[in-house]
């Protein structure tokens, strides 16, 4: 039977109470037990964009008692996963709203000296791969209490996939992590049918169908004939690069579908079952999640230490779930899915108001935004259509036709955000897709709006700084990214520096660029550089790619084969071709010219060498010194 507190089902009221981490706390509330005890790599921050308070919110929000241990030290006598005791129904785990290895290491594999989701920064507050160490822990200690892992961790690696960091393919992290179950995607769901079984009854063991989680089951259990998805096993793809790179394209398929199937892949003497995922939640649906009585601050345990996550987001509002752009190198459609859940323009509106209410709100809203800003409220015109598309990008290699691509919602949005007294003003800080906003529909109306939209977005809502994401300026390299042409992020800067100078703003656009990614070569780095300097940057936005778990890109990295047509892919993969790229990216260092010039030659590129370096001596042959009666003969002819 669920205890019914102070925030049960019903209960609207809003309290500044934070989940409970401490024995102290519990005494506090008065409960005689904990059904769910949640442990997190993160701190805990009581916000929206946060997932372990979003679960525990969840939880809460229908009756169970939920207490949360952020960051528990892994290293001593483990006190930490012992002092709140045994939870009624279950463990939960997530290793922090990233993958531990991403937030650990740099793309050259070097440890990084800070943690954005802990206190002051501080590194070394989490292990590698919590959601295999928390978990081992709990069932050390615990063996006979159910655990259920979830969290991007869980969910990017919830296949057999390419581990950057330990160079080598690896299989589902269930087969490294005792978990019960795991959940993957957007949790709330599945979490919620998870608790709801337990607690009428049902053992872990019989949640096997779960959508949205994955379980190990008998080899004896995978399909021979119906709608499942059978993926090559993790020893076959051991052997052949080739078949992963098949099963990933079957993975990111159906990972996007509206309706999709289950997955088994065979590891060793089990195999693991990925349930399929649930359609995309209504409006009504993720209201209900964001409007939970979060107190959208760090707990009060750190004690106004700097948490430098929360400081991105403590006056942002996330408008929407799900990106349809369909990047090969982004992971948030492996996680969110391509298709756009939207929070009703009243769900935005009472968060905003929560905001503006903040003690040290200065009336600057830093994001009105989500996963790609400009996709609020954004769907396929007849839905029937989307629920049988397999496409995973609804903008590449063009946009889908039946792609409604009107502004007008989010328009509306800011202008009534931006009618509040207390706003000052409102910026968009995520990454906007100019492609979605400057696509010509034909439809005048739509087409007319778009225009509006660019035009406010430069106008308005750019806190001097406008970061977009053109990534690379090769249409080879481009396609393989799913990104649009450079040409046309040069007309997007075209409309940016009409609109500034219309209105007298000093304003920058600050451009995003990748460089070894898989089909990059060095000409076509080369060649960026030439291209940016001729528009004027000094590019500080840039990175070096890094392969993730669950994207084409580290599939093509790891393979050498593109997932969706099997064909070899270059890719930059020894230090010194990826320094050799990343060069070019700072040409204009005194210290990288000489280095630049010499490779330019080596490619015999004197054109890209005269647009970089226009006062470079281009070197000739030397003529070889003839011989003495070779000489004379010349004379000779020459005379004759």
């Amino acid at each position: 039977m669920k205890q019914q507190h102070n925030t049960h089902r019903g209960d609207h009221r809003i309290h500044k109470q934070w989940l409970p981490t401490t024995k102290k706390e519990i005494d506090h509330l008065g409960w005689d037990h904990i059904d769910v005890i949640l442990f997190t790599g993160d701190a805990y921050i009581d916000h929206p964009s946060m997932g372990a308070a979003v679960i525990g919110r969840v939880l809460e929000a229908h009756g169970y008692n939920v207490a949360i241990v952020p960051q528990p030290n892994w290293r001593d006598d483990l006190r930490d996963f012992k002092k709140l005791g045994r939870p009624r129904l279950f463990f939960a785990v997530s290793a922090g709203a990233m993958d531990s290895m991403v937030n650990h290491y740099t793309a050259n594999r070097r440890r990084r000296s800070d943690d954005a989701y802990t206190p002051d920064g501080r590194a070394g507050a989490r292990p590698d791969c919590p959601t295999v160490v928390y978990c081992e822990i709990l069932k050390r200690l615990f063996p006979d209490v159910p655990v259920v892992a979830g969290g991007i961790e869980a969910s990017l690696r919830r296949l057999a996939h390419y581990d950057y960091w330990k160079d080598r393919l690896v299989p589902s992290i269930l087969i490294d992590s005792p978990a019960d179950v795991m959940v993957y995607g957007m949790g709330e769901k599945p979490m919620l049918q998870i608790a709801e079984a337990l607690n009428d009854g049902m053992p872990i063991e019989a949640l096997i169908d779960v959508p949205q989680t994955m379980v190990r089951r008998p080899l004896s259990e995978i399909p021979t004939e119906g709608a499942d998805v059978v993926l090559h096993s993790f020893e076959a793809c051991l052997a052949d690069k080739k078949k992963q790179a098949e099963n990933f394209r079957r993975i990111e398929i159906e990972s996007n579908l509206w309706h999709g199937h289950t997955l088994w892949q065979a590891t060793g003497d089990v195999a693991i079952k990925v349930n399929r995922t649930n359609p995309p939640m209504t409006t009504e649906e993720i209201d209900a999640t964001f409007d939970l009585p979060y107190t959208r601050l760090p707990h009060p345990r750190y004690n106004g230490k700097r948490i430098p996550a929360y400081e991105m987001i403590r006056h942002s509002v996330n408008m929407h779930r799900g990106c349809f752009g369909g990047c090969a190198f982004c992971t948030i459609s492996a996680h969110q899915g391509k298709f756009i859940a939207s929070r009703s323009k009243e769900s935005i509106l009472r968060e905003v108001k929560q905001v503006v209410a903040m003690d040290d709100f200065k009336g600057y809203i830093s994001d009105l935004g989500g996963p790609s800003a400009n996709m609020y409220g954004m769907h396929g015109r007849d839905l029937d259509r989307c629920k049988r598309c397999a496409r995973p990008s609804c903008l590449h290699p063009k946009p889908c036709p039946n792609l409604n691509t009107d502004h007008s919602a989010l328009l509306d949005i800011y202008h009534a955000v931006d009618a509040m007294p207390e706003v000052k003003k409102s910026f968009i800080g995520s990454g906007v897709r100019y492609d979605l906003s400057m696509h010509k529909t034909g439809d005048e109306r739509i087409d007319r709006v778009n225009r509006q939209y660019n035009e406010e977005l430069i106008r308005f809502h750019v806190s001097g700084r406008l970061k977009v994401a053109p990534e690379n300026t090769s249409d080879t390299v481009l396609n393989l990214m799913r990104k649009p042409s450079f040409d046309l992020f040069r007309q997007f800067k075209a409309i940016f520096d009409r609109i500034n100078t219309k209105y007298g703003l000093k304003q920058q656009i600050i451009p995003y660029f990748i460089s070894s990614h898989p089909g990059c070569t060095e000409e076509d780095m080369a060649a960026l550089a030439a291209i940016t300097k001729e528009l004027d940057f000094h590019l500080e936005q840039v990175q070096d790619f890094t392969p993730t778990p669950m994207t084409v890109s580290t599939e093509a990295f790891y393979t050498g084969y593109h997932p969706y047509t099997l064909q070899p892919v270059y890719t930059a993969k020894t230090k010194e071709e990826k320094l050799a790229q990343r060069k070019y990216f700072f040409w204009y260092d005194k210290a990288n010219k000489p280095d630049i010039i010499a490779s330019l030659r080596r490619l015999h590129r004197p054109d890209l060498l005269a647009r970089l370096y226009p006062a470079t001596p281009t070197p000739t042959t030397p003529t070889p010194t003839p011989h003495r009666s070779h000489r004379s003969h010349t004379k000779k002819r020459i005379k004759g």
